[in-house]
């Protein structure tokens, strides 16, 4: 068998939907997997065990810009509902393409639409509902498939020589013990809980003797923000904002003790390794974007971030036995 899967962007949601490679390579493990994404974001698919390829592209109006296929496909997905991810599958030669159900711009006309299961809530079963879908299409019900929160895989793994730089760069850093990983940043203002509510937490942490290490993009907004933290914060806080690459970001996440931070790639990422991931929500909604399988480790207040308190997160840090 023979998939393509179209997700180009962005981090966190090419996180969410790595679990689909997954579930298509348990149904037909002699598969070959095929994903298209975002050059930014390949780092991510590149680290995934599921997929077979990676293919950067970043489709545009220009016909030069949109991926071509030389061999057929069984199926092809759109995981993402726009014209640009829609144009991708356009571009396939395959009997079967499907979609998420949430379907954008003109991507209706490249695809049909799979409605999620009931008990799908979770973004990422959403996603996987599509898998499911694309496996009965080819081989017909199978209960195996049924919905099944324990059985979801991410499948990611660092790079051994990603893991090696980053342990270069902690200890040029001073960071040779645990350490916490966070994120001020979000792509929304409306995402990101108060720069002194980051500096409490991370000065609680420091006067435990363990480190937090910052991270972030490369854009001016994250640096702002960690700055904002380090001015606040009584103990220096580490920054290794817009100073690794994708890659690099899942190795080093594979190495701290937890990540705290909003609803936004990193967390999503942290929760994909298997890390206490302590989320921080008020505009969305956690039961549908939380770090996959962690509500426990979800604060959420509707009226704001400023007014989750910094001894909550302690709290669940301690509950992890990270901190305490």
């Amino acid at each position: 068998m023979r998939f393509l899967i179209s997700r180009l962007s962005a981090l966190g949601d090419v996180v969410c939907t790595l679990p689909v490679a997954s579930c298509l390579r348990q149904a037909f493990p002699e598969s070959h997997i095929t994903w298209v994404v975002d050059p930014r974001f390949a780092g991510i698919v590149e680290c995934c065990a599921a997929v077979d390829e990676v293919i950067r592209a970043k489709p545009g109006f220009k016909s030069s810009t949109w991926p071509t296929f030389g061999a057929p496909f069984d199926a092809a997905l759109d995981m993402q509902g726009l014209t640009k991810s829609g144009i991708v599958v356009g571009r396939a030669k395959s009997p079967i393409k499907l979609a998420y159900h949430w379907q954008r711009e003109l991507s209706r006309f490249f695809a049909g639409p799979v409605l999620p299961d009931p008990s799908s809530i979770h973004i990422v079963d959403q996603y996987v509902d599509v898998a499911r879908a694309t496996i009965e299409a080819l081989r017909g019900h199978d209960p195996s498939l049924a919905h099944n929160d324990t059985s979801t895989d991410f499948a990611l793994e660092p790079k051994p020589e990603d893991l090696k730089t980053v342990r270069a760069i902690l200890t040029d850093r001073g960071v040779t013990g645990r350490f916490i990983a966070m994120n001020a940043g979000a792509g929304w203002a409306t995402k990101r809980w108060p720069a002194a509510s980051f500096a409490a937490v991370a000065d609680a942490l420091a006067e435990q003797g363990i480190a937090s290490v910052f991270l972030g993009g490369r854009a001016q907004a994250d640096h702002d923000a960690f700055n904002e933290v380090a001015a606040a914060a009584k103990h220096a806080p580490i920054s290794l904002v817009g100073g690794t690459s994708v890659r690099e970001l899942v190795a080093l996440l594979s190495l701290a003790e937890a990540h705290v931070g909003g609803d936004t790639g990193s967390t999503h990422l942290a929760a994909a390794l298997g890390k206490p991931a302590i989320g921080l929500y008020s505009i969305t909604k956690p039961h549908r974007s939380c770090p996959y399988g962690q509500m426990s480790n979800t604060l959420y207040d509707p009226s704001g971030l400023a007014r989750i308190e910094p001894q909550a997160v302690c709290d669940l840090l301690l509950a992890q036995a990270i901190c305490g």
